[in-house]
């Protein structure tokens, strides 16, 4: 599951390489790879947008992703997604939000349940969202987190408050550029992607 940041703080510029590097993604050699080489050979894959407190919208709902044909169709779907929202930043609420998408019945039974938090700021408009993070691993096995900016705090608030469980892992990018590299180079990431999201 892919919940992504796009609050007030992520300008029109931002906004669009976020998207293109999800977009690229799934049309990469090394992740679509990477999912048809894994463990079951597919994933089952939610797109979510986040930002407020009360906004959270599934972009594109839970997806298998079996083949390249389907990674592709995947990716053609986010390139195309319009921005609901532009509001404050409730890190907590997204994370609840996605956890009650885990909680529904989707169609599939995953060995893994893994969300996967994008964002550039801390939350200005939320509960606690280390207790958000703690509600959700009760669930689901693995919040990894995807901070965007140069400044150290934001890496350390996600460190100690966004990611946890098992084999978490944190993925830095100093600005929206480098996550858009990071995101289609997959060093980590691909691996992961593969594994299951």
């Amino acid at each position: 599951q892919l919940l992504v940041d796009i609050s007030g703080s992520v300008d029109a510029t931002e906004y669009n390489l976020q998207l293109q590097g999800y977009v690229d993604a799934f049309k990469s050699s090394a992740v679509q790879s990477a999912i048809t080489g894994g463990t079951h050979g597919s994933i089952a894959v939610q797109f979510i947008y986040w930002s407020g407190s009360n906004e959270q919208q599934v972009m594109a709902d839970w997806t298998l992703i079996d083949s390249i044909s389907t990674a592709n169709a995947f990716s053609d779907t986010l390139s195309v997604l319009s921005r609901p929202f532009s509001g404050m930043t409730g890190v907590g609420e997204a994370i609840d939000f996605g956890l009650g998408e885990f909680q529904t019945d989707n169609g599939f039974d995953g060995t893994r349940m893994v969300m996967d938090v994008s964002g550039d700021g801390t939350a200005n408009q939320s509960g606690n969202t280390a207790d958000a993070r703690d509600a959700a691993l009760a669930y689901i096995d693995t919040i990894n987190g995807l901070p965007i900016g140069s400044d150290l705090s934001l890496a350390t608030w996600y460190q100690n408050n966004v990611i946890g469980g098992s084999d978490s892992f944190m993925l830095p990018a100093a600005n929206f550029s480098d996550f858009q590299a990071a995101i289609e180079d997959k060093r980590p990431y691909a691996k992961r992607l593969g594994e299951v999201i």
